[in-house]
């Protein structure tokens, strides 16, 4: 392979940068912050968010996004969702022919709804190889090595087997599935699902609590995966039970602590401040609400999660709502 770029120079785009390097692939990490970067290239570390994972031979840092592309064969994109759209307009002009799109983003579109392959669709067309990544997986975690798991979900499965095959390794395994639409809602509605656990956890709640929320979470992913074509099996594999099981326990999880901090009664504005980084599950949650809406979907966590971020109730109320709904069959 000649090369990938990695777009994207925040923790989990440098630490799948490294895990590519360490595999023998030669790759090019890009960030918009030319010191940072220039930095990260003399120091061979990425001091602001892995500072424990030096870079293997092979993976360079840069500023210039021409350089990036026209130096690889293929394009991982590891962007927060709400930077895709952008960033693909800058790559478009430049993009060589036969590139493939790799996308490792976990979110929903803000304003629109898209899905992450939908919007790779609209700014570069159909006929572009697309593959997205997800499972269950703590940047630091990757970064030193240590042993993981993902999906590469695309509609060419021989596209999703060479990415995969670029990933795979060193304790690090790489699953290949057909099922995108699956592997994006899971991907994407575990992080609000994980606000709601980290509230009930702040709240001093209990385990008990904490695997009602997760199994019912869970349900609630399964109900709109299916009414948007996912697979049963895809949403109960990685990208789906197994993030959601990661993302709601371990405090590594922005989603999980932003759930904790609003349980102290932060607000959503401190409570960024403080974890300072993105935190997906906030700009995700009113557009799983509105795709449940349009699809009359019932999603009660998410419902409640929405209205203690856009401070319509308190943490206490919400949990209180969520407790008091009325008995119904576990499998409706």
């Amino acid at each position: 392979m000649k090369g990938i770029a990695v777009l994207g120079a925040g923790s989990y785009g440098t630490a799948l940068a490294i895990q590519l390097a360490r595999r023998g692939t030669p790759v090019w990490l890009w960030g918009r912050d030319r010191a940072a970067l220039a930095a990260m290239q003399e120091q061979r570390i990425n001091q602001r968010y892995l500072p424990e994972a030096h870079f293997p031979i092979g993976l360079t840092a840069t500023s210039d996004l021409r350089l990036a592309i026209e130096s690889s064969e293929e394009l991982l994109i590891a962007v927060p969702s709400h930077a895709l759209r952008e960033t693909l307009r800058k790559c478009e002009p430049l993009l060589l022919p036969g590139q493939g799109i790799a996308c490792a983003m976990k979110g929903i579109e803000t304003g629109t709804g898209k899905l992450v392959h939908e919007v790779v669709g609209e700014e570069l067309g159909e006929t572009r190889d697309l593959a997205v990544i997800s499972g269950p997986t703590f940047a630091k975690e990757l970064g030193l090595g240590l042993p993981t798991a993902v999906t590469v979900a695309s509609s060419n499965l021989a596209y999703a087997e060479r990415i995969a095959h670029a990933l795979h390794g060193d304790g690090f395994r790489a699953y290949t599935a057909a099922d995108v639409i699956g592997v994006e809602i899971g991907g994407a509605v575990k992080n609000v699902l994980a606000i709601a656990v980290g509230i009930a956890d702040g709240l001093g709640l209990g385990a008990n609590t904490r695997a009602a929320l997760i199994t019912r979470g869970l349900a609630e992913i399964m109900r709109l995966g299916e009414s948007m074509g996912a697979k049963p099996e895809t949403l109960m594999g990685l990208s789906g039970l197994g993030d959601l099981v990661l993302t709601c326990t371990d405090n590594q999880s922005r989603n999980r602590r932003m759930g904790l901090l609003l349980a102290q009664g932060k607000s959503v504005t401190e409570a960024t401040a403080e974890i300072r980084q993105v935190v997906e599950g906030v700009r995700v949650a009113p557009e799983v609400r509105r795709l449940a809406e349009q699809r009359h979907v019932s999603m009660p966590i998410t419902e409640q999660v929405c209205r203690v971020l856009l401070g319509e109730i308190s943490a206490v109320e919400a949990v209180r709502a969520l407790a008091t709904r009325p008995a119904k069959p576990e499998n409706h």
